[in-house]
């Protein structure tokens, strides 16, 4: 006996589209799992920047702190380097021969003076301040102030042949540049005047 087509079980039509269906659920989780691997991708990449980030500000935080505890005299420091000035200018003002010659009192005075200014610079350097003292040295514009040129024989151009003021830096910073004088090397030979040979 033979089945009427509009009595077939509706249940071969439905397994007719279950491997489309199937298809179709297959795609919509590959579409889903691509969307979290995505979503988790982004969330990945975001954890890495903030963790970046992060160690950046933690470096960073450090190398202020490291440097507000190096220059955090800086302005104290330069105060004080004034009383430093006026010290050595006070120990100059007495000439070596004069100091010879000198009764008890002065020379105990000029002692004290030179035991303060010892003092005062080695707190000073305790605190990270030191001396830029160039005599000789090749003129650096980042340390130094030029305050004049002058020939001289003895020292080569270009070198600091006079240190008019002492310099100071605090850590790698200058604090201020020392003054100086630097050397045009030997005076140039006078000009033959003219009219007169020249000797070969």
């Amino acid at each position: 006996m033979t089945q009427n087509p509009a009595t077939e079980d509706p249940n071969l039509e439905a397994g007719a589209d279950a491997p489309e269906q199937a298809a179709t659920a297959e795609a919509g989780l590959a579409a889903q799992l691509a969307k979290l691997q995505a979503e988790r991708d982004d969330l990945k990449d975001k954890l890495l920047r903030t963790l970046a980030e992060m160690e950046n500000l933690r470096r960073r935080t450090e190398r202020e702190i490291a440097d507000a505890k190096a220059y955090a005299v800086t302005s104290f420091a330069r105060d004080m380097l004034g009383s430093s000035d006026n010290l050595r200018r006070a120990l100059e003002s007495l000439p070596a021969d004069t100091m010879k010659t000198a009764d008890a009192a002065v020379k105990a005075l000029h002692e004290g003076v030179e035991l303060t200014e010892r003092e005062l610079l080695k707190t000073l350097e305790r605190h990270g301040v030191r001396q830029i003292d160039p005599q000789g040295e090749k003129f650096d514009p980042n340390l130094h102030q030029a305050m004049f040129e002058a020939p001289d024989a003895a020292i080569a151009k270009g070198l600091v042949s006079k240190v008019v003021q002492t310099g100071y830096k605090i850590g790698e910073r200058v604090l201020r540049p020392a003054l100086v004088g630097v050397s045009a090397g030997a005076p140039k030979a006078p000009d033959a005047p003219a009219g007169e040979p020249t000797q070969h």
